[in-house]
């Protein structure tokens, strides 16, 4: 006998399997040569599979989850980086010399009035060092949070982060880059993690 969900079904996790290959893949790329791009097509993906996921009337076939969650969290992971970058891109453009160790080149806090007025350059130093590192630990924290059913982990890892760079955001730019790259960093990795929660749980 024809069954109209089980065909709704069907096509939906199929959809659904697409997408998140999709995005795995684009966010890899994203991730081994930055495109703009790839990013946005990975962002697509990740919306189709979230909303072929609340399409499911039945809980995704047996298999899938596994399946799934590898993908989802091959996207949270490798694709937060890359929107991260794009999102500073968006909000900040190129005001912010990048420093050698993964950070960015800020003006120390005191300032002298010769060095205000441009006839002597103002001390620079580099905050912010190793957030490729910690924003990949980041989002394996807040990915496994959310597949796990912990949301309560996302608290955690944003105070953990908070308090290790307390003392680096004296600086403007320093402040606008920790919140624009984490607030992009942590929600593409809870939206990819979210795909999981909704086919499979």
């Amino acid at each position: 006998m024809f069954d109209p969900t089980a065909v709704t079904n069907a096509i939906a996790s199929i959809i659904l399997f697409i997408a998140l290959a999709g995005a795995a893949a684009f966010s890899v790329l994203a991730h081994l040569r930055y495109r703009g791009v790839f990013v946005w097509i990975a962002a697509g993906a990740i919306v189709i599979a979230l909303l072929s996921a609340s399409a499911l009337t039945a809980p995704a076939p047996a298999g899938f989850g596994p399946l799934a969650t590898a993908l989802a969290f091959t996207a949270a992971v490798f694709g937060g980086s890359p929107a991260a970058a794009t999102a500073l891109r968006l909000a900040m453009g190129s005001s912010v010399a990048p420093g050698l160790h993964g950070g960015i080149i800020v003006s120390e806090k005191a300032v002298t009035s010769d060095e205000r007025q441009g006839l002597v350059a103002a001390p620079k130093r580099e905050v912010l060092r190793g957030g490729l590192v910690i924003g990949f630990l980041e989002r394996i924290a807040a990915a496994g949070s959310i597949i796990a059913g912990f949301p309560e982990g996302l608290a955690i890892v944003i105070a953990v982060k908070g308090v290790g760079r307390f003392t680096e955001l004296e600086a403007p730019e320093a402040r606008e880059r920790f919140i624009i790259g984490t607030l992009a960093s942590l929600i593409w990795a809870c939206a990819a993690s979210l795909v999981v929660s909704i086919a499979v749980h």
